[in-house]
């Protein structure tokens, strides 16, 4: 099977009961990763979590077949959840469907793959199989659904709350779903009992969220400010900014960006685009000058390499998580060198 992001929720139901292999990719991982948690909530009974890495599969491709195949420690369900990079499940997949006895069910969320790389066309003929493509959303999309979540759990929000939790979660729904459930818990809400939500309580539980202490060095490293850079990286060490957090903020900006390249097209007004989308609410006009600034620096194949190589060092701060803060800001200073204008330098690759 294989779903546009608009079919996936239509479809959800369907596939969970009949696939065994689930394939979520494109540029939005957080949209993945919420579709493959939708899935789980559809299983009868998921059980207990078995996670693996793409690198690990790749190593050892007959590793996820024995897995599927095997029982679980205390002999009830189970589920495999892999975190991928691109096609490096590829020989896994292929190995596990060579085998004819059922396994249990494997989430695949691939970062950086889309729904013509190798392992969805392993997929998505299968009646077995389900392949699923997701994009980055924008604010009013991710404003619906911060809403949706609260009704769910009991909350009477307005649009301006929810576009405000969506902001400050950089548009990641995971993180606005902890912010819907975190105030639930301090209103005492349920949907039994809906309360109403004042700006207040959103003050209150902190929503603000750490981006919006991450958003001047996210852009200074992408908008090449040179003069910013320096501050905005003893910044990040007096305050002991979580690594890992603050590199997913530099990922949800490059899927933004990656978003409006899209829209864009071959257009050449960046700013005037940029101007359409603030005024369409799908980009917050407070950001309207950062944006058009690195909307003009990251195009084609240069916002190509900066998403390959945040990924990558996503999983280079997992591996090496004592030495996170001192590989991140080396890091950061090479990218901010390549977004410069008129930069000498080399623009990033990949390695």
């Amino acid at each position: 099977m294989k779903a546009t992001q608009k079919e996936f929720s239509g479809l959800a139901q369907r596939a969970a009961r009949d696939a065994r292999v689930f394939f979520f990719c494109g540029p939005d991982e957080s949209g993945a990763s919420d579709a493959a948690a939708k899935i789980l909530s559809f299983l009868p009974d998921p059980g207990e979590r078995i996670e693996m890495s793409g690198a690990e599969l790749r190593r050892d491709p007959v590793r996820l077949g024995d897995e599927a195949r095997s029982t679980s420690l205390f002999g009830g369900a189970r589920h495999i959840w892999v975190r991928a990079q691109g096609d490096e499940a590829h020989d896994a997949v292929q190995t596990l469907l060579d085998n004819e006895v059922e396994g249990c069910p494997v989430l695949i969320v691939a970062t950086g793959a889309t729904d013509k790389s190798r392992t969805a066309k392993l997929l998505a003929a299968r009646p077995d199989g389900l392949v699923a493509m997701f994009y980055p959303p924008d604010l009013a999309s991710v404003t619906a659904s911060v809403r949706t979540m609260a009704n769910a759990a009991g909350l009477k929000l307005g649009s301006e709350i929810a576009e405000r939790i969506a902001r400050g979660a950089g548009l990641d729904t995971r993180l606005a779903r902890s912010e819907v459930s975190k105030l639930a818990l301090y209103l005492d809400a349920s949907p039994e009992t809906p309360r109403p939500v004042a700006a207040g309580d959103l003050d209150a539980i902190g929503a603000s969220t750490e981006d919006d202490d991450f958003s001047p060095l996210v852009d200074a490293v992408l908008g090449g400010k040179r003069d910013a850079i320096g501050p905005e990286l003893r910044r990040m060490r007096e305050q002991g900014m979580n690594p890992v957090g603050l590199l997913l903020a530099f990922e949800r900006r490059a899927a933004q960006l990656a978003g409006l390249n899209a829209r864009l097209g071959d257009g050449r007004d960046v700013a005037g685009f940029v101007k359409a989308e603030a005024g369409a609410r799908r980009i917050f006009w407070k950001e309207q000058g950062a944006m058009t600034a690195q909307l003009q620096l990251w195009r084609g194949h240069r916002l190509e390499r900066l998403v390959a190589r945040l990924v990558a060092l996503h999983q280079t701060l997992l591996a090496n998580s004592q030495d996170a803060e001192l590989l991140l800001a080396d890091e950061l200073l090479t990218i901010a060198r390549s977004a410069r204008p008129n930069s000498k330098r080399p623009t990033i690759t990949t390695s």
